[in-house]
């Protein structure tokens, strides 16, 4: 396992792993691919999609995987990244990264419990919560 945290996130693709990564990565500061692995020739998954990769945004790590195997399902709302934003600017950004081709779940808004909140599924289905706090 690399690196300390014991517990990450694991995101299963079908051939937009990479994609997906180095979409997120630039994304965020202090993010990047920290290791990747590739399916060769021959083997179950298509060859040079990932096998496994190990990624961190902000000091969070995540694994994702292409799905050698075609499934039924995908990524679903009820388990989402919640993203706790600093600035008005950062959440206008994210917020209008992750929704080109995605879909939006909640508009960015005051719902009462935040200065402004949006929840949206990316072009990958993968969902967020983007969240930006009252100043205290």
């Amino acid at each position: 396992m690399t690196g300390s945290q014991k517990i990450m996130a694991f995101l299963m693709f079908e051939g937009k792993a990479e994609e997906a990564m180095t979409f997120y990565t630039s994304l965020f500061e202090d993010a990047e691919v920290l290791e990747i692995s590739r399916y060769g020739a021959g083997e179950a998954g298509a060859e040079g999609s990932v096998r496994q990769a190990t990624f961190s945004l902000h000091g969070q790590r995540f694994m994702c995987i292409d799905s050698s195997v075609h499934h039924e399902f995908a990524f679903t709302p009820s388990l989402s990244l919640f993203v706790q934003c600093e600035a008005e600017e950062e959440i206008d950004r994210l917020y209008g990264a992750l929704t080109e081709n995605g879909q939006a779940l909640m508009p960015l808004a005051s719902y009462g419990f935040s200065a402004r909140f949006g929840w949206v599924n990316d072009r990958f289905g993968v969902s967020w919560q983007l969240n930006l706090p009252e100043k205290a």
